[in-house]
């Protein structure tokens, strides 16, 4: 069984890839950035590289689906590269193909506010996807960049949905009818992604899983809700974790250089009385053990633990074809 946790925030170190070695974790993917513009995303894809080749001891880049099965059977970390929103682009639709060149397999199409793709799920109101969206949609789907819809407004998302002929993720958020935050999705764009084969991660991030959050018998019955409304072919784990980040690379991901007041991101309301059961990497291991308490068997618990998300990555990480 390969293990994968489809969105971390962490900025890793060879600690960090220890303890999320020690967690049963194989493979992770990770946030090269939130705001950066391009050649800063290229100085965070080259700071990723390096982190890997320094530590090729223990870890992989992933530059193709069979990376991740390889790093397994060598005991090593596959780290999958990532951006939280589309700002690497820079306008210009030719860097999704430079990107994905550069191994960068997986992309949030807006982060927290409306961007030139189309609107966030903090706006008071979503646009949809632009054109340019489009477009951007049309080259993810024919170079193999997974389509990211976390932090994505449910009118961009369904468009986005509806627009792409591969697969789509949601690394990291719950159900909105589960608990009601706009970093949540509705059932209309859950319903969605399981009619187009995507995988929804469910997250442990204490602000949008109020309720569920203290324990992990809390948190594997939010994993069965989910798995009740869209199936469990369709579920896996995103646990948005941050082992580093301190408050200043808290601001960063919240207000990015768009504004000097406070921005609270997803912790709009006052935080929970307890943070989250999942505290570290290490906290992995609980999962197994209480989703089979839950009432799933082997086989579905090996689904949600990471081969939804491997069997999702071996259909939409190759290239359609086209221009190369």
């Amino acid at each position: 069984m390969v293990t994968i946790d489809s969105l971390i925030c962490s900025r890793m170190d060879r600690r960090a890839i220890e303890d999320t070695l020690a967690g049963g974790i194989d493979c992770v993917t990770v946030t090269c950035g939130f705001w950066e513009d391009t050649t800063e995303s290229m100085d965070a894809v080259v700071r990723w590289g390096e982190l890997v080749t320094d530590n090729a001891d223990l870890a992989v880049l992933v530059r193709e689906p069979g990376d991740i099965d390889r790093a397994a059977a060598e005991g090593k970390l596959a780290i999958l590269l990532g951006f939280q929103n589309s700002a690497f682009l820079q306008g210009r639709l030719g860097y999704v193909e430079l990107f994905k060149k550069m191994d960068v397999h997986v992309a949030q199409l807006t982060y927290n506010i409306q961007n030139d793709i189309g609107g966030s799920c903090y706006e008071p109101a979503d646009s949809g996807l632009t054109r340019y969206g489009r477009e951007v949609v049309a080259e993810m789907n024919r170079v193999g960049m997974v389509i990211d819809l976390s932090h994505v407004g449910d009118r961009t998302s369904l468009e986005a949905i509806e627009a792409s002929e591969r697969g789509v993720a949601i690394t990291h958020a719950n159900p909105q009818s589960l608990v009601d935050h706009p970093r949540n999705k509705s059932d209309d764009v859950l319903r969605a992604l399981q009619k187009n084969r995507g995988v929804l991660g469910v997250t442990m991030y204490h602000n949008i899983t109020r309720g569920f959050h203290e324990t992990v018998d809390q948190w594997s019955e939010m994993v069965a809700r989910t798995v009740d409304l869209i199936g469990v072919d369709c579920v896996g784990i995103g646990t948005d974790h941050n082992q580093h980040g301190d408050e200043g690379y808290l601001r960063w991901m919240r207000n990015g250089r768009w504004s000097r007041r406070e921005q609270k991101g997803a912790g709009i309301a006052p935080p929970p009385a307890r943070r989250s059961w999942y505290t570290t990497p290490h906290s992995h291991r609980e999962i197994l053990p209480a989703l089979l308490r839950r009432g799933f068997d082997e086989r579905e618990a090996g689904q949600i633990l990471g081969g939804n998300w491997h069997r999702f990555y071996a259909q939409n990480l190759t290239p359609a074809g086209g221009r190369s």
